[in-house]
C-alpha cells in the first residue's frame, strides 16, 4: 500500500500537482482483485449436430475458465474541480473446452466464455485495459473512458467470467436532494468474451449495419425513503428510440413487506432504421411482422414496441414470494443495446422483469406470467445461504406458424462464507431449463461459480 501511494505521489508530482491537492486523490482510491472461477454447460436440445443450416447453434457447450478483474477507483484532487482516474485491467484464462472446429456444412461450436480463433478454437486467454478519467464540480461528476452503466436503457452484461464495458462519456449530477440526473454518449462496447471494442447494434441487424452514437438521459427521483420514481430516454442513432418510466415501491405491512416494481417502455425507429432503404442495408430489429396480399412482410425488420410489466415481491422473515406479469405489443421484439451481428459477441442484458438465465421473454406479442420463490437461510442459522426457484410461462409469441408458447425454469443456490481468512469467498450453482415452440430455444444449462474479491488498498 506504501509503493502504491508513493507511486502515486510521483505521479501526481510529475503532473505538476502539489502533495496538499492530491491527498485526498490518494486517501479515498481503493483497489481490488475479483476472481471469479466459472464452469458453463449449455446443451441446446434440438440443435445437436444440424447440418447445412445456416446460424444454428450445434448441441453441447462445455467450457470451464477462470476470470481476473482489477478495479482500481482513485479519489478526486481537491479544491473546486477535483479530478481522478479508474482503471479497470480483465485477464480471462481458459482451463478447458471453449469451441470446437466446424465439420464441413456444419456451424462451429460458439463459445460462451472465450473469444474463438479462426478454426473455431477459443483462446487461450484474452485480456483487455480500461482507462476512465474523472472530473468533480460540487455534487456533479463527469466520466470519460470505460464505463459500465446500469440504466433502464442500458446496462451493461456481468453473466459470464467476465463483465460487458462500455466507452463514452457520462454525466452524474446530485445538486438537488433525492434528485440524480444522468446524460451520456456511448461509442463502443466491449463483449464479455472479447478484447475489442465494436460498434453498437441491435440483436438481428445486418453485417455492417452499427452506431457509434448512443444518446441517454434520465432521472431517479427519490419522493421518500419508500417510493423512486424513474424517467430514461435512449437513442441508438439510426435504430431506435426508446422512453422508459418506472416506479418502485416498497410497503411496509403489519407482517412483512410489499415491493412492487413497475416498469414501460416505449421503443420506434430512427433514421436508417424508419426507412425501407435504411432496412435493406441491414438497420432492422428483429421480430415477426405481418404479411401482404403478395406474402411480403409489412415493414420487416422496423423497430416498433411498446412492452410493460409489473412485479410485487411479499417478504417475511426469510421468506419472499413474488409474482409478476409482463405484455410485449408491436412487430418487433423488445429492442436494447447489443453487439449486432459480431460473431460471438452477442449477450446483452435487457431491464426486463424477465431477463433470466437462458431468456429474457421479450419476442413481439409474448405475454409473460412470473412466480418466483426466495429464501435466506440465516433465519435459521446458516448465515450466508440463500436459494431461489423461479418459472416464467409465456404466450402468444407472433409466427408465421401462428401464436407459440415457451417456459423458463430457474434454480440457483449460493452461499458466501461469513468469517474466517477466507471471508467473502462465494459458490454458487444456477440450473435453468427452457422449452419453446420457437425454433432452436430448447436448452438445459448448468453455470457452477467459485468468486472471491481481494481487497488491495
Amino acid at each position: 500500500m506504501r509503493k502504491t501511494s508513493l507511486a502515486l505521489a510521483v505521479a501526481a508530482s510529475t503532473l505538476g500537482l502539489s502533495q496538499v491537492a492530491f491527498a485526498d486523490f490518494i486517501g479515498d482510491s481503493k483497489a481490488s482483485l475479483s476472481m471469479r472461477n466459472f464452469y458453463f454447460d449449455n446443451d441446446n436440445r434440438e440443435s445437436q449436430g444440424d447440418v447445412g443450416v445456416a446460424n444454428a447453434r450445434r448441441g453441447q457447450v462445455r467450457e470451464w475458465g477462470q476470470g481476473f478483474q482489477l478495479n482500481y477507483t482513485s479519489g478526486f484532487t481537491e479544491g473546486t474541480v477535483g479530478f481522478g482516474v479508474d482503471a479497470l485491467g480483465m485477464l480471462g484464462v481458459r482451463l478447458d473446452g471453449g469451441g470446437r472446429d466446424g465439420k464441413p456444412g456444419q456451424d462451429r461450436n460458439p463459445s460462451a466464455l472465450f473469444p474463438l480463433e479462426s478454426n473455431g478454437k477459443a483462446v487461450d486467454e484474452f485480456s483487455s485495459l480500461g482507462l476512465t478519467g474523472k472530473v468533480r464540480i460540487s455534487k456533479t461528476v463527469a466520466q470519460i473512458g470505460t464505463l459500465q452503466p446500469k440504466l433502464p436503457v442500458v446496462t451493461f452484461n456481468d453473466g459470464r467470467m467476465l463483465p460487458q464495458t462500455f466507452e463514452g462519456g457520462q454525466i452524474t449530477s446530485n445538486e438537488i436532494d433525492n434528485l440524480t440526473l444522468i446524460v451520456g454518449q456511448l461509442e463502443h462496447a466491449k463483449g464479455r468474451t472479447s478484447s475489442n471494442a465494436e460498434s453498437l447494434a441491435v440483436a438481428g441487424a445486418g453485417t455492417g449495419a452499427d452506431s457509434n452514437k448512443f444518446y441517454y438521459g434520465g432521472a431517479d427521483y427519490k419522493v421518500n425513503k419508500d417510493l423512486l420514481l424513474q424517467y430514461y430516454y435512449g437513442n441508438l442513432d439510426d435504430f431506435y428510440k426508446q422512453h422508459f418510466v418506472g416506479l418502485i415501491h416498497n410497503l411496509e405491512l403489519g407482517v412483512g413487506s410489499l415491493k412492487t416494481d413497475l416498469r414501460y417502455f416505449d421503443t420506434s425507429d430512427d433514421g436508417k432504421n424508419g426507412s425501407v432503404a435504411g432496412r435493406a442495408d441491414g438497420y432492422v430489429g428483429s421480430g415477426y411482422y405481418g404479411r401482404n396480399a403478395l406474402g411480403s412482410a409489412i415493414n420487416a425488420g422496423e423497430i416498433d414496441n411498446r412492452t410493460w410489466s409489473a412485479f410485487f415481491t411479499y417478504s417475511l422473515e426469510g421468506h419472499a414470494i413474488s409474482a409478476g406479469y409482463q405484455q410485449v405489443s408491436g412487430d418487433s421484439n423488445f429492442i436494447q443495446l447489443n453487439q449486432g451481428s459480431i460473431p460471438g459477441q452477442g449477450g446483452s442484458t435487457t431491464y426486463l422483469i424477465t431477463d433470466r438465465q437462458i431468456s429474457n421473454f421479450g419476442r413481439a406479442g409474448e405475454r409473460t406470467w412470473i412466480g418466483q420463490y426466495g429464501y435466506d437461510f440465516a433465519k435459521v442459522g446458516v448465515p450466508g445461504l440463500t436459494a431461489n426457484v423461479l418459472y416464467m410461462k409465456g404466450d402468444n409469441i407472433k409466427s408465421a406458424n401462428g401464436d407459440l408458447k415457451e417456459w423458463e425454469r430457474d434454480f440457483t443456490i449460493s452461499y458466501v462464507l461469513q468469517d474466517g481468512a477466507m471471508k467473502g469467498l462465494g459458490f454458487a450453482w444456477r440450473n435453468a431449463s427452457m422449452r419453446s415452440e420457437v425454433a432452436n430455444a430448447d436448452a438445459d444449462q448448468n453455470r457452477l461459480i467459485v468468486s472471491y474479491t481481494l481487497p488491495l488498498m
